[in-house]
C-alpha cells in the first residue's frame, strides 16, 4: 500500500485512480477546475467516443506519434476491456462506423458518471498544484496552495492545452520540466485549418464526402486520405482535416492541400464521363453540367479552376478545357494552411519526452515514485476514440507500476 497523489481529474486522472484504489492504496486526486472530468463531458460532441473497438496493432497505426512505446500499454489495457469495464459500471455501449465506441444513451455524462463511481475511493480535492517536492531523486510529496501534501507515488496527468476552460492548462508540462524531463513543444492536434479565404468562404457549410486529401510538406506528400471534409469561413475541417492535422508538427515547413473530388475514377475515366454527359445534352450550358458531378455550391469555383465560362455551350468544349475541367476535379488545390490555435484543437501534440518514461509502469526514469498519464505525454492519435484509449491504458499502466 502506498500514498499516492494524482495530479489531474480528468479521464486519465480518474481511472488512475480508481485503478490505484482497487490495488489498495491511498489514493488523493487534485484537480485545480471546479470539477473533475469537465473535458470528457464535451467529447464527442457530448456522446463521448470512449474508444475504438479495433485490435492492438490498429490501436498502434493510429497513434502516429507515440504508437510503438504505448504497444505495451494497449496490449495489457485493450479496447475490449475498456469496453467490458464501462458496461459492468453500468453504461451499455454501441459501436458504430469507423468502429467508434459510444454510450447507447449518446450521453456523455453516463461516462462521466460511472467513471466518478469508479475513483469514488479516492479523496478529490479541488486545488492548484504548484509542483512536485522531490528529494535525492525521489518523490516525497505534492505542494499546492494549501501546502504540501506527503505522498510516495505521484501520477502526472494533468492532460495537454486543449479546451483550456476544462482545466487542461500546460501546468503539468512545467512541473516535469522543473524536474529535468524535457518537454517536446506542445501544439495543437485534431485540429481545423486555416486555408485561403476566396476559396473557403463562398464554399463554407459545405461537407463532402468521399473525397480524398493529400497533405504536403514542403513540397513532399506527409498524408492521403479519403473521407469526409468540410468547408468552413476560415479555412477547412472534417474527419480528414483533423486527421492530416496530426502530421504537422514544427515550426518553418510549408503546408498544402490538394482536393481529389473524385477518387473512384482515373483522369481517363473521368475523361469518358464528361463525353458521356456531353453527348447526352450537348447544347446546354457549362453551369448544368457541374451540379451532375458536385454540389451545385461548387459551380463557381469549378468555372474559375478550369477557365470555361458557365454559360459556354457544352459541345464547343475543346478537348484542351475537357483535361483542365478534369484537372480542376482531380487536383482542387487550397494552397497554404496552417493550424487554428489550442482554443480549436482536440488534443495537444506534443509533451514529456517518451523515452524518458518506462513504457511497461509509465514510471518517470529520471525520477523515482513518478509516473505519467495521457496526454501530458508526447502522445497523440487520429480521431475515433484512439486518443481516449491511450488515457485509459497509461493510467491503468501507470497504477499498476506503482
Amino acid at each position: 500500500m502506498a500514498n499516492v497523489v494524482i495530479i489531474g481529474g480528468g479521464a486519465a486522472g480518474l481511472m488512475a485512480a480508481g485503478t490505484a484504489v482497487r490495488l489498495g492504496h491511498r489514493v488523493t486526486v487534485l484537480e485545480h477546475a471546479r470539477k473533475t472530468l469537465l473535458k470528457l463531458g464535451i467529447t464527442g460532441k457530448g456522446r463521448c467516443n470512449l474508444t475504438n473497438d479495433c485490435e492492438v496493432r490498429a490501436l498502434v497505426a493510429n497513434t502516429p506519434h507515440g504508437g510503438k512505446f504505448l504497444y505495451g500499454a494497449f496490449s495489457r489495457t485493450t479496447s475490449q476491456d475498456i469496453m467490458d469495464l464501462f458496461e459492468s459500471l453500468g453504461v451499455p455501449l454501441k459501436v458504430e462506423r469507423g468502429d467508434r465506441v459510444f454510450p447507447v444513451s449518446d450521453r456523455s455524462f453516463d461516462v462521466v458518471d460511472a467513471l466518478r463511481r469508479y475513483a469514488s475511493g479516492a479523496r478529490i480535492v479541488m486545488t492548484d498544484a504548484l509542483g512536485i517536492v522531490v528529494r535525492d531523486g525521489c518523490v516525497k510529496g505534492v505542494e499546492t496552495v494549501g501546502g504540501e501534501i506527503p505522498a510516495e507515488h505521484v501520477i502526472l496527468a494533468t492532460g495537454g492545452c486543449s479546451y483550456a476552460a476544462t482545466g487542461s492548462d500546460g501546468s503539468g508540462f512545467a512541473m516535469a520540466q522543473a524536474l529535468g524531463h524535457t518537454v517536446v513543444t506542445p501544439e495543437p492536434s485534431l485540429v481545423p485549418l486555416r486555408a485561403d479565404p476566396a476559396t473557403c468562404m463562398p464554399l463554407a457549410g459545405l461537407s463532402l464526402k468521399n473525397v480524398a486529401l493529400t497533405l504536403t510538406c514542403d513540397g513532399k506528400k506527409l498524408y492521403s486520405e479519403q473521407g469526409e471534409f468540410l468547408f468552413t469561413h476560415t479555412g477547412i475541417s472534417g474527419p480528414l482535416v483533423l486527421s492530416a492535422s496530426v502530421h504537422m508538427r514544427g515550426e518553418g515547413h510549408r503546408y498544402e492541400v490538394v482536393l481529389d473530388l473524385k477518387p473512384a475514377l482515373d483522369e481517363a475515366a473521368l475523361d469518358a464521363r464528361l463525353l458521356r454527359e456531353i453527348e447526352a445534352a450537348p447544347n446546354v450550358n457549362f453551369s448544368t453540367l457541374v451540379p451532375k458531378l458536385l454540389p451545385k455550391s461548387m459551380t463557381r469555383a469549378i468555372c474559375d479552376r478550369s477557365g470555361i465560362g458557365p454559360g459556354q455551350k457544352l459541345n464547343v468544349l475543346t478537348r484542351a478545357q475537357r483535361l483542365q475541367l478534369v484537372q480542376a476535379l482531380k487536383a482542387f488545390s487550397l494552397g497554404e494552411v496552417t493550424k487554428c490555435g489550442f482554443d480549436e484543437a482536440i488534443v495537444t501534440a506534443g509533451g514529456v519526452l517518451t523515452s524518458e518514461i518506462d513504457p511497461k509502469t509509465m514510471r518517470s526514469k529520471l525520477i523515482s515514485g513518478l509516473s505519467f498519464a495521457g496526454e501530458v505525454m508526447d502522445v497523440d492519435a487520429y480521431t475515433g476514440g484512439f486518443n481516449l484509449q491511450i488515457a485509459w491504458a497509461t493510467a491503468r499502466a501507470a497504477a499498476y507500476g506503482i
